[in-house]
């Protein structure tokens, strides 16, 4: 095990040799669109490949497979590759390559952990592969896979402090994060595949894990913070968690698992079959076979840690890798925002107007929150992003992309009631719908502010084309339940029959009376 608290972030430059890219992905601070970035993670268990695509600040999946190659699977005992499992990394480099050139996006970018860095074959692998595939592996150590694990909960978790987790097939890197950066961080051995190698019984295995972890807490000296969990394994576990409880959403980004909850889950895993729960949950073998070490380890985490919390982030390495590229004033910037932002730009009808819609808005919702105002600017930027979709499923449509994609900085309550306000957004009433599980998720105030927001947008959107605010001004008093629209002379115009509908739905749900005015 290692333990450092180096430079982080951009402290490391961006030159050639430092660099897995070789060449600066992000010239302009300002960048609002990052050209596609093909990036290859080569595990001790996977090679996955993911091409960026998008909002700078919050990149969307262009092109995602993995291989499970088992690449570092016996190499605690044998010191080398897995045989096996290095022909199968190396055909899966093969074809990676190839689809990189089809994308017109080479050279890719490859890192490689654990299993390459620690064998003794693993500079022959990498001259095999650099050979046949043209390809340059660049191979971090156990502090560089931990910094850059971090980064990637960063890059879709502005906000994280506590202690990253990131579990792969031969080693498990953790990180202190906080207020944006890396600090502490240590390498350790307790990979499942390491841990199948340990002499001894189950106690023998626990007594071993508690050791390593009760070093490492010497080190990064967790009281009682959050744990983020990066690594397949982890998002077996959470997915068995949520079969467990019957949780409505399967996203695993941003999931939260209470201490007690997740330890209830572990013994639920540990009574039952593996085979069942893996048929259950649609897991791979090559993933399940490891669960039970994954489960020894996260026990003895919760007693010697004490976390607050255990969330999942399915950001790692391969995002770290953009953050760790990103300049500050990239990093600023909230990624739900720019990802809703990018997505009216290249979908909606009238890009731009959504900007227009929030602020149009704004006056009736004065009072609230600041994670509750982004939801709303969200909400607004994304409210037109579905408008090819066929009327009679429009509603559920927007539903689904919003409680569903792959959005960083969004929880899953924040998920659905995205989702909720886009729904009414279409449709007046939900009730009846397939989406109701999902639904308890949210508080009743929660469903009721979604709602309200759903039929401003619906209003809103269909008052004026180019900028409701030139046609009317809202003014929305809570205390005197009092909804007033000031319209000028072109709002006078605008607003019809259907408009005089919508601005009455509104005001039902606000549960005020409709004053209809004009601007001076």
């Amino acid at each position: 095990m290692a333990a450092k608290d180096t430079p982080t972030a951009n402290d490391a430059g961006h030159d050639d040799e430092a660099s897995p890219f070789g060449r600066p992905l992000f010239d302009d601070p300002s960048a609002r669109a990052l050209s596609r970035v093909g990036v290859v993670d080569v595990g001790s268990n996977s090679v996955r490949m993911v091409v960026f695509d998008g909002a700078a600040r919050s990149p969307a999946y262009f092109y995602n497979e993995k291989i499970m190659c088992g690449l570092g699977k016996g190499l605690a005992e044998t010191g080398h590759l897995n045989p096996e499992g290095r022909k199968r990394a190396l055909a899966a480099l093969k074809r990676f390559s190839l689809l990189a050139d089809g994308m017109g996006i080479s050279p890719l970018t490859v890192v490689a952990t654990a299993a390459t860095r620690e064998a003794t074959d693993g500079p022959e692998f990498q001259a095999d592969v650099l050979r046949e595939t043209g390809l340059k592996l660049w191979v971090i150590d156990g502090d560089e896979e931990a910094r850059l694990s971090a980064q990637g909960v960063l890059l879709g978790w502005p906000e994280a402090q506590g202690i990253v987790c990131d579990m792969g097939g031969n080693s498990m890197e953790l990180a202190r994060i906080g207020g944006g950066k890396v600090g502490k961080r240590a390498s350790t051995q307790l990979g499942p595949f390491r841990l199948l190698q340990v002499e001894g019984d189950a106690e023998k295995r626990r007594a071993h894990i508690d050791h390593v972890l009760k070093t490492v807490q010497a080190n990064l000296k967790s009281t009682g913070e959050r744990i983020y969990l990066v690594g397949g394994s982890w998002r077996v576990i959470a997915r068995l968690d949520m079969e467990r409880r019957n949780y409505p959403l399967t996203v695993l980004h941003e999931y939260r698992m209470t201490p007690k909850g997740l330890l209830d889950t572990l013994d639920w895993i540990a009574a039952n079959d593996l085979s069942q729960l893996r048929a259950r949950t649609g897991t791979s073998s090559e993933r399940m076979e490891l669960v039970p070490q994954a489960c020894e380890v996260l026990r003895e985490m919760i007693a010697i840690f004490k976390p607050s919390e255990i969330d999942i982030s399915a950001y790692g390495i391969r995002e770290g890798l953009l953050y760790e590229q990103m300049p500050e004033k990239l990093r600023a910037r909230d990624p739900l925002i720019e990802a809703a932002r990018m997505s009216e730009l290249t979908t909606a009808r009238v890009p731009g107007f959504g900007k227009k819609l929030f602020e149009f808005l704004r006056p009736l919702f004065q009072d609230v929150s600041h994670d509750r105002l982004r939801l709303i600017k969200a909400a607004c930027l994304l409210h037109d992003t579905t408008w090819r979709a066929h009327p009679d499923y429009r509603a559920e449509a927007c539903f689904d992309n919003a409680t569903r994609a792959n959005l960083g900085g969004l929880d899953h309550p924040g998920r659905v009631f995205l989702g909720l306000a886009l729904l009414h957004r279409y449709k007046n009433s939900h009730s009846g719908s397939r989406l109701e599980p999902l639904f308890r998720l949210l508080s009743d105030d929660e469903m009721q502010d979604a709602e309200v927001l759903g039929k401003a947008m619906r209003f809103g959107a269909m008052f004026s084309i180019a900028d409701p605010a030139v046609a009317g001004k809202l003014d929305w008093q809570p205390t005197k339940r009092t909804l007033e629209l000031a319209l000028t002379p072109l709002g006078e115009g605008l607003f019809g029959e259907v408009a005089q509908s919508r601005f009455n739905s509104l005001a039902t749900a606000l549960k005020a009376q409709p004053i209809i005015g004009k601007q001076a």
